[in-house]
């Protein structure tokens, strides 16, 4: 960019930011009330998007709670426990996902329980918290996650026999999308192998279209975009049209069987919507909505964590070989046993024992949440507990990402990987309070998954660091972020793996 294009941008910035401060000035001008300090514009977030997190970190660290000042809204952003727990709990009716963050989200996810507030709401909550309590879902969903990480496994010795490098990221990212399909649908969709052609069409799909419609929370023009059909708009369309063809192909099918069970009478009724057929849940679209949203909770949080797991482990080689003692004493394992037998071994029992594994995927998810930033909007104007006011209409935004680095929160260690604050002085797994470590949301909507995804992530971990040793594929690259809704690793992750002693190749 030559000097002129330089000065026209910045003078163009600056023109901006003048303008917002006088837009919210007059609004936020009120005797009677404080709000929240201004800590910047959305003009200095453009600024700072590669490093995003980074840098709402460094405001958070500075004022705990501040406002950012937006084209068409306020924005109040905090790290403060004490007011996450006021929005999330104590004053819950207040806030909600609102018609502004519906018409970003019901594109793509409809009317399902991450897109909707009120009796919608309550009645997916309560639906969903039924099942994913009972044993009978929680034994199937150990079969399947047990069953891919052994498809991951093999993957993975394929390519240590050939000396490659492996993008675990990639590998993380369609197991588990398999392994949430599975429980939800009982459909092998394969991603990992890609031999499912219709299975690997939705994967594709599914994935640029969940980014598409989390881009719309930056993309002011999003609208006019979709109205022109152009951009990521007209791509989010195709793919939503593949994603509905393939959910609408697979419950209708499940519907028809439900009413002609003696077609199929052996059939066992283990995956999801088919208990939700049985009671009686048989509108497609609800059911569609529901599994289009249980499928994004339950692929980005385990994929993600799992991803900055490894990379935690790679990164300290002590505390990876801590684990595997800990899951090999936990089932007892003989030398030159088999993945597969690791894997079968991995009871609840066994699982229970692995709490410093427990400990060091909870560190990961503290400093490396699977969702940085979670929003909500203020219904009335309100009062909280630091004294400060909000205004009907504003967005407001807990910040689980800079949470986990807060010195007053976790002490001066607070940017260390250190699994052993999690636990007591019996080495006992210890929790903290969901307002402090909020990487599940707290209160009323706190994740219905959440121990569905420790068991998925610790069979996962098990089964790999109990088989192989794990290293960077180049030590002296830099490894960060995407900026997204989400918290990929930008490029993925690359590493070599090597059997530890004593395994026995699949």
């Amino acid at each position: 960019m030559d000097f002129a294009s330089t000065a026209v941008a910045l003078s163009f910035i600056l023109v901006l930011a003048i303008y917002l401060v006088r837009l919210h000035g007059g609004r936020l001008r009120d005797k009677k009330k404080r709000y929240h300090p201004v800590a910047g514009t959305v003009v200095h977030q453009l600024i700072n998007f590669p490093r995003l997190h980074h840098y709402l970190t460094e405001l958070a660290c500075k004022y705990k709670t501040y406002r950012m000042l937006d084209l068409f809204k306020g924005v109040v952003y905090t790290a403060d426990p004490a007011n996450v727990e006021y929005v999330l709990k104590t004053n819950f009716a207040n806030y909600g996902k609102g018609s502004y963050l519906y018409d970003i989200l019901s594109d793509g996810l409809g009317d399902g329980i991450f897109a909707v507030d009120g009796q919608k709401w309550r009645h997916q909550r309560k639906v969903a918290c039924s099942e994913f309590s009972m044993k009978a879902l929680r034994d199937y969903s150990s079969f399947v996650f047990k069953t891919n990480a052994v498809k991951l496994a093999h993957l993975i010795d394929e390519a240590e026999t050939r000396n490659q490098a492996i993008d675990i990221q990639d590998l993380f990212t369609k197991s588990s999308l398999d392994s949430i399909i599975k429980i939800l649908l009982g459909v092998d969709l394969e991603s990992m192998s890609g031999t499912n052609e219709e299975g690997t069409l939705f994967s594709h799909a599914y994935l640029s279209g969940e980014e598409a419609i989390l881009y719309r929370l930056i993309d002011i023009f999003w609208k006019i975009k979709r109205f022109l059909n152009i951009g990521k708009e007209a791509e989010l369309k195709k793919n939503i049209k593949v994603v509905d063809q393939f959910l609408y192909k697979l419950i209708n099918s499940k519907i028809e069987t439900i009413h002609n069970p003696e077609d199929n009478p052996s059939l066992k009724k283990r995956d999801l919507v088919s208990r939700f057929l049985e009671l009686k849940e048989t509108n497609p679209k609800y059911l569609r909505d529901m599994v289009l949203c249980i499928t994004i909770a339950g692929q980005e949080t385990t994929a993600g964590t799992l991803s900055w797991f490894l990379y935690m482990m790679c990164k300290h080689l002590h505390i990876q070989e801590k684990i595997s003692q800990e899951v090999r004493e936990a089932i007892n394992l003989k030398n030159n046993s088999s993945v597969d037998e690791l894997a079968a071994s991995l009871t609840e029992e066994a699982l229970n024992k692995m709490q410093y594994l427990h400990a060091a995927l909870t560190e990961t998810l503290r400093l490396y949440p699977s969702v940085p930033m979670n929003a909500k909007m203020c219904f009335s104007d309100d009062t909280w507990p630091d004294g400060f006011s909000v205004k009907k209409g504003d967005m407001v935004v807990y910040q689980p990402y800079a949470m986990g680095r807060m010195k007053f929160l976790w002490g001066d260690d607070a940017e260390e990987f250190r699994p052993e604050r999690w636990l007591n002085e019996n080495g006992l797994f210890q929790d903290e309070s969901p307002y402090k470590f909020t990487a599940f949301s707290a209160g009323p909507r706190i994740c219905i998954g959440k121990e569905h995804s420790y068991m998925q992530m610790k069979i996962f971990s098990a089964v790999l660091l109990g088989s192989y040793i794990f290293k960077l594929a180049d030590e002296k690259r830099v490894i960060t972020y995407k900026t997204t809704v989400s918290f990929p690793i930008d490029g993925g992750l690359h590493v070599h793996a090597s059997p530890r002693s004593g395994h026995a190749r699949p």
